[in-house]
C-alpha cells in the first residue's frame, strides 16, 4: 500500500484501526462518510466523487497534484473493503445540515 499510495498509507491504516470512519446513510440512500482525523477534526468524504474536505486534499491533491488522495479518502476506501465502517442512519434533514455546514466552513 505504501508503494502505491505513498505517505498516506500508514496514517490511513491508523484511522481504520481506530475505527474513525463512519458511513452516514439517509432514507433516500444518499451516503457520505465522516472521518475523525488524527487532529480531532471531523472531515466529510465523498467516495462517489473522490473528494475530502480536509486541507491536505485541497492542497496536495487538487492544487499541487502531488498525491492521488488524502489519508481520509484512503481510510474510507480501506474501511469499505474491510467492512470496518461504523454505520449511522441519518434523516434527510440531518444530512442536509451536514452538507450545509461544510459549505459554510468553506465560504
Amino acid at each position: 500500500l505504501k508503494f502505491i499510495f505513498g505517505p498516506s498509507a500508514v496514517p490511513a491504516l491508523d484511522l481504520v484501526d481506530q475505527r474513525s470512519v463512519t458511513r452516514l446513510r439517509s432514507p433516500s440512500g444518499r451516503i457520505l462518510y465522516q472521518v475523525l482525523g488524527s487532529s480531532g477534526k471531523l472531515y466529510t468524504c465523498y467516495s462517489s466523487c473522490h473528494f475530502c474536505t480536509c486541507p491536505a486534499f485541497g492542497f496536495s491533491v487538487l492544487q499541487k497534484s502531488e498525491s492521488l488522495l488524502c489519508k481520509h479518502i484512503l481510510a474510507v476506501y480501506l474501511s469499505q473493503a474491510l467492512g470496518a465502517c461504523q454505520e449511522l442512519a441519518v434523516s434527510e434533514e440531518q444530512l442536509s445540515n451536514i452538507l450545509l455546514a461544510e459549505e459554510e466552513d468553506e465560504g
